[in-house]
């Protein structure tokens, strides 16, 4: 079924102009033109977005190339990013996606419904016979940029762009500094020189055709490598479903990437790879000047670009840069199984609707996927420690379970932190399969601190803490995430006790003043205490704080982990007052079971706290 688009209702962006009729027809996705309304284009219908994938992705794109179409390039809107706003959240900021080297703007077929929840999205289509210039794709895309700039000035705006499109992002935020954009790079094409991508320009410019069609680099070019398509990665086959999912590749998927391959003329590949190397020398003497907050998506595996290097340089020259590594993942890394363009956007800190970062109204609700990758994020764990979740009803009977809950928010949970803080990853799964409570936790600032980050052996290990909802602590951030009713987790001794010394198992490190009870009565919110234990008996602790500082130079890592981060409990003393954040040194041993005990509730509606 062909792909169709239909005229937006909203304001026109930058370069379009008003159909000459107020009708709102219908067009295949090629037909539509610069002159036309922005449009909004789908896939194969009916399909779910979780099974959008290589296959779904050639069809529509043989579709759209398949018409002769000699530009100019323009913006659409997917049918399923709901073009009447329906689902997305209020204040949702703009989007503009920017494709690779095929330029058909189909890239994020696989998280088109998810992300239109999130943003206002647009997507930018350049036909297969378009010669506009790298220099040219930067002014329209820098005019809608602008319009949307000042349409909404307190929001940012989002571009990503894959490959070419990634160029094209840089450069647009080179020469708009003063814009608030935030810039999601996917294995982007700034390493060109470095890359197969290089060889196969100087190949084709040889080769005549049709044989330049025979040349793999030229099919991974294209798509990536297909295998990793969701038909079979993600998924666990028995030998009879895995054979017919291999012959529906054959039977079906590459005769389409072969139709594909006879629409997309070899002049225009030659081209394509031309303004490639153009935009990765123009973009490369500006990074200088770029001062947008961007994400770096990088696949280990990719057959065209050495993104992984590449994600490392653009961290250390950009100025607001983080990366992200997917070690499985290839080039069309955006159409591959079991990668989540949301998530990692998510796990990034990398979503906000206003000028800055709002940890809790910005947050983006757990999907089923996330909690299952949160799940198997401590699967080992969890067959181990094989929790034991223990509750008090208000009768003061401790039964098994956690029937002794309150049942709505607000409420704070009140607990003492073991040892690195292992409790956390089956105290909040725990009790969201059990009883659907979403347990927001205050966190060390340390977590979300893009220098501190870059110290980690990965930088994406606190990610799956922002999935789950961690905020960092404040005093704002607990008013609000009560004042919305939220579960609030609550450690007094933070770091500290998280992070204890020899012999300090299960000793507590609170202040004598609980400053919380007074926000939470101010909100009517009941207060649980827990405890846990069982946690210090897995495993024994070799080298903590006082042995590391004992250690030649250790004083200088310290000084990076703590030296220029927020500092908590400043008003404190003693040993409360040491905050910090340091690695320990520990060896398994017999595990010991973890037993979750919640206390009485303790209810603060009605009561007023003195000075």
């Amino acid at each position: 079924m062909p792909a169709t688009v239909a005229a937006a209702p909203r304001p026109l962006l930058p370069g379009l102009q008003r159909p000459g009729r107020t009708a709102q027809p219908r067009w295949s996705a090629s037909a539509s033109r610069g002159g036309s309304a922005p449009r909004r284009a789908s896939s194969r219908g009916g399909t779910a977005a979780a099974r959008r994938g290589v296959r779904e992705y050639v069809e529509a794109a043989g579709e759209m190339m398949r018409r002769p179409d000699g530009g100019p390039a323009r913006w659409f809107t997917p049918v399923e990013c709901g073009g009447d706003g329906g689902g997305r959240l209020p204040g949702a900021p703009t989007m503009l996606y920017l494709p690779g080297i095929d330029g058909v703007g189909l890239g994020l077929i696989r998280h088109h419904e998810r992300l239109a929840k999130m943003f206002d999205m647009w997507c930018l289509h350049i036909p297969v016979e378009d010669r506009t210039s790298f220099e040219g794709l930067v002014e329209y895309v820098e005019r809608t940029v602008k319009s949307e700039d000042q349409r909404a000035r307190e929001r940012p705006v989002y571009l990503i762009g894959e490959s070419v499109g990634a160029c094209i992002a840089l450069a647009v935020a080179a020469r708009n500094p003063d814009i608030d954009l935030v810039l999601i790079l996917v294995n982007p094409g700034t390493s060109f020189h470095k890359s197969q991508l290089q060889s196969l320009s100087a190949f084709l410019d040889l080769v005549p055709e049709p044989f330049h069609l025979t040349t793999p680099q030229l099919l991974n070019f294209l798509t990536g490598n297909f295998m990793k398509m969701p038909t079979i990665v993600g998924r666990r086959f028995s030998f009879q479903e895995a054979g017919q999912a291999l012959s529906e590749i054959t039977t079906t998927l590459l005769p389409s990437l072969t139709s594909l391959l006879d629409v997309l003329p070899k002049e225009s590949i030659v081209w394509k790879l031309k303004m490639l190397r153009t935009a990765s020398s123009f973009v490369n003497s500006r990074l200088h000047a770029v001062k947008a907050q961007t994400l770096v998506i990088a696949s280990w595996n990719d057959e065209l670009l050495p993104s992984r290097e590449e994600a490392e340089r653009l961290r250390d020259t950009l100025q607001k840069c983080r990366i992200r590594n997917f070690r499985e993942n290839g080039h069309k890394i955006l159409l591959e199984a079991e990668f989540d363009l949301a998530t990692a956007i998510k796990g990034a800190g990398y979503y906000r609707r206003s000028l800055q970062t709002d940890f809790v109204s910005d947050y983006l609700p757990l999907t089923p996927d996330e909690f299952q990758k949160a799940t198997d994020h401590i699967r080992m764990l969890q067959y181990i420690a094989n929790p034991v979740m223990l509750s008090t009803l208000p009768d003061g009977k401790i039964v098994r379970g956690l029937s002794g809950l309150p049942k709505q928010g607000p409420a704070v949970l009140v607990g003492y932190h073991m040892l690195m803080g292992f409790e956390l990853g089956p105290l909040v799964t725990g009790v969201l399969s059990s009883t659907g409570i979403h347990i927001r936790g205050l966190a060390h600032p340390f977590m979300f601190d893009k220098k501190k980050e870059e110290l980690m052996p990965d930088p994406s290990y606190y990610d799956m803490h922002r999935i789950m909802g961690a905020v960092p602590v404040t005093a704002a951030n607990f008013y609000k995430l009560l004042a919305e009713k939220h579960f609030v987790l609550l450690y007094p001794g933070g770091a500290r006790e998280a992070l204890h010394r020899k012999g300090e198992e299960y000793k507590l490190f609170w202040p004598e003043q609980s400053e919380f009870v007074r926000m939470a009565s101010r909100f009517g919110a009941t207060i649980i205490p827990f405890g846990v234990v069982g946690e210090d008996d897995i495993c024994d602790m070799l080298l903590d704080y006082d042995d590391l500082m004992k250690i030649p130079f250790y004083d200088i890592l310290d000084k990076m982990l703590n030296g220029d981060g927020v500092k908590l409990r400043t008003n404190s003393t003693g040993e409360l007052k040491d905050q910090g954040i340091h690695p320990v040194v520990v060896a398994p041993k017999i595990p010991g079971r973890f037993y979750f005990i919640f206390g009485k509730p303790i209810e603060t509606r009605g009561t007023s706290i003195k000075n």
